[in-house]
């Protein structure tokens, strides 16, 4: 298969692959800090889902808060869902809250 023609899709980021998926990343990675309980993360899912598709410029990457407590400290994460946008390893864009598609795609 071609992978230009390949939609990208969201990779499930954990501690183990954390390092090589976000810090390494050459792209900039929007990350979705969720949990399946939550509300508002149900709303944002099928968002961060269809950007993932669109948007080949990017890694898109989600991280489940009740499996990945060190991350989710690592990022102070209080409240979720909060998107998370990290470029050459760092932080540069943060928001707690579900929000529209087109206020997710202006933090890229």
């Amino acid at each position: 298969m071609d992978r230009r023609n390949k939609k990208m899709s969201v990779i499930t980021i954990n501690k183990n692959n954390f390092q090589e998926e976000v810090l390494k990343s050459e792209k900039p990675v929007l990350l979705d800090f969720w949990a399946s309980w939550c509300g508002p993360c149900r709303m944002v899912g099928p968002i961060i889902e269809e950007i993932a598709e669109e948007r080949t410029d990017i890694k898109v990457g989600k991280v489940n808060v009740d499996e990945q407590q060190e991350l989710a400290s690592q990022f102070q994460v209080m409240s979720i869902p909060t998107l998370v946008v990290i470029k050459d390893g760092k932080i540069v864009k943060q928001s707690t809250g579900a929000r529209p598609k087109q206020q997710i795609l202006e933090m890229l």
